[in-house]
């Protein structure tokens, strides 16, 4: 083999290894670079929201989401799930300050509300709660909604009235609202942590509303689903006025077949 053909082969040889290792390299190159772009995702995700939330929320809340006195709150640490709550339930943005938050149509398009949680996360707090009613109890559910939820929301979860607010229904909350207003305590509502709430206390509680919001009447009509007492208080005025009409048909047939 002469020079020149050895050094060629040389050189062959080491193209082919510094294909190989480009190759064996590449995918770990990907790896590394994969969360980085997923950072300038997430960074621009902010970035919208603060321009959104200056635009829209700083009158309220502040520039900096510190609060605004006798406005609103500071914002810093409450989280993902607390912003994902009421700006998912349309209850904020509110009309003007102090006003009672209600359930409405949502203002923002899911992008706009992705932005603005997202910027509000990014000062710390609870993230999104993770929710899975298919792996919760339905008995358990019910007991815990029973002790916990019912004095307001009523054991049907048809809502209700508390001291100084007015508890809604819950037939359009999703297991995932269910589960951040829990966490979170919206307005008058308490917060229960996890001592109090396990992740599979929410599950069994996020089933038995699910549960309310398409109830099997399987005893005939459901009369509103306003509970079982004036359920059968509204039975018995039936039943009464029903005896009532039969009694009197009888009698006015009675008097007849004695005037004839």
């Amino acid at each position: 083999m002469t020079g020149r053909t050895r050094v060629a082969s040389l050189i062959v040889a080491a193209s082919m290894a510094l294909g190989a290792t480009v190759l064996w390299l590449a995918p770990s190159f990907a790896q590394q670079s994969s969360p980085g772009v997923a950072g300038s995702s997430a960074s621009r995700l902010v970035g919208h929201g603060r321009q959104l939330f200056q635009q829209e929320c700083s009158s309220c809340h502040g520039f900096d989401a510190r609060g605004v006195p006798d406005r609103g709150p500071s914002l810093r640490g409450v989280g993902a799930g607390a912003a994902d709550f009421y700006l998912r339930t349309g209850r904020m943005p509110l009309s003007y300050p102090g006003q009672e938050p209600l359930r409405a149509t949502p203002r923002y398009d899911d992008r706009q509300i992705r932005a603005l949680v997202a910027y509000v996360a990014s000062f710390g707090g609870p993230g999104i709660p993770s929710v899975n009613p298919a792996s919760g109890s339905l008995t358990r559910g019910q007991q815990l909604f029973t002790s916990s939820c019912a004095g307001c929301h009523a054991i049907t979860a048809e809502g209700g009235v508390a001291t100084g607010a007015a508890a809604p229904k819950l037939k359009d909350s999703t297991p995932t609202e269910v589960a951040e207003a829990i966490r979170t305590g919206p307005f008058l509502m308490p917060r229960f942590g996890r001592r109090l709430l396990g992740r599979g206390d929410i599950d069994s509680i996020a089933r038995y509303v699910q549960s309310t919001q398409h109830p099997d009447d399987a005893g005939g009509w459901g009369i509103g689903r306003i509970g079982p007492v004036p359920e059968g208080m509204v039975a018995w005025l039936l039943a009464g006025a029903a005896l009532l009409i039969v009694a009197r048909l009888i009698g006015e047939g009675r008097s007849r077949e004695r005037r004839r």
